[in-house]
């Protein structure tokens, strides 16, 4: 089981969600999102993500280059995992269910809270999606499939509320992975950064989940 620790950055909560990267470059901790975890889909843009933490929220800034570009989801709550999309998924040490977050590379988000499995799921409100500050280097419209290599950015900050935790008394680890995917694309893909050693693909497997202090 892979684990990480997230750094405490003071001054992200006084910055707009667009200036974040640039601190997270030098004092987030990055990790690579490179595990290919089923054979038959061997594609493997480069993902890494800088992770770090305010008072309040978690700041995820995601870099990817890869083959085409997708973003079909138009508002948050669509499912996005088939367009060019990045993922974070988490649980509490203290309950089974867990909580996915997922961003096409335009910033519209699917959310959702399980409450056992995958199969029973409560998603965010409408409320809720927008406490989630989001800055993607791809802007405009919803499009459909584009080919050739492409760089692109999501930085988001979601808020501990989110997760079901108090920021201002956080445990000291949670559970997590950090994927990257674009399944009805041209180069479909299933990145993890925890490996996920099952035969067929699915993110929804939190026993594969890896430590992530606070």
């Amino acid at each position: 089981m892979k684990s990480l620790r997230v750094p405490f950055i003071n001054q992200l909560d006084n910055l707009d969600i667009q200036d974040v990267s640039g601190i997270m470059e030098t004092e987030a901790v990055r990790i690579s999102i490179d595990t290919v975890n089923w054979k038959e889909f061997p594609y493997k843009p480069v993902t890494v993500a800088d992770i770090a933490r305010g008072k309040n929220d978690l700041y995820l800034h995601y870099f990817v280059r890869g083959l085409s570009l997708k973003a079909l989801a138009v508002r948050d709550g669509e499912y996005v995992h088939t367009d060019s999309c990045v993922e974070f998924f988490m649980r509490r040490e203290d309950e089974p269910g867990y909580t996915n977050f997922e961003f096409n590379c335009r910033g519209i988000c699917y959310a959702n809270r399980s409450v056992m499995n995958r199969n029973e799921r409560i998603p965010l409100t409408d409320r809720e999606y927008t406490k989630i500050r989001r800055f993607c280097t791809v802007q405009g419209d919803a499009f459909p499939e584009i080919s050739g290599l492409y760089a692109w950015d999501v930085t988001v900050a979601i808020p501990f509320e989110l997760m079901g935790l108090d920021g201002e008394k956080l445990p000291e680890k949670i559970f997590g992975n950090f994927y990257k995917c674009a399944d009805e694309t041209a180069n479909p893909h299933y990145l993890s950064w925890n490996p996920i050693p099952l035969p067929a693909p699915s993110f929804h497997c939190p026993d594969y989940f890896g430590e992530i202090y606070l």
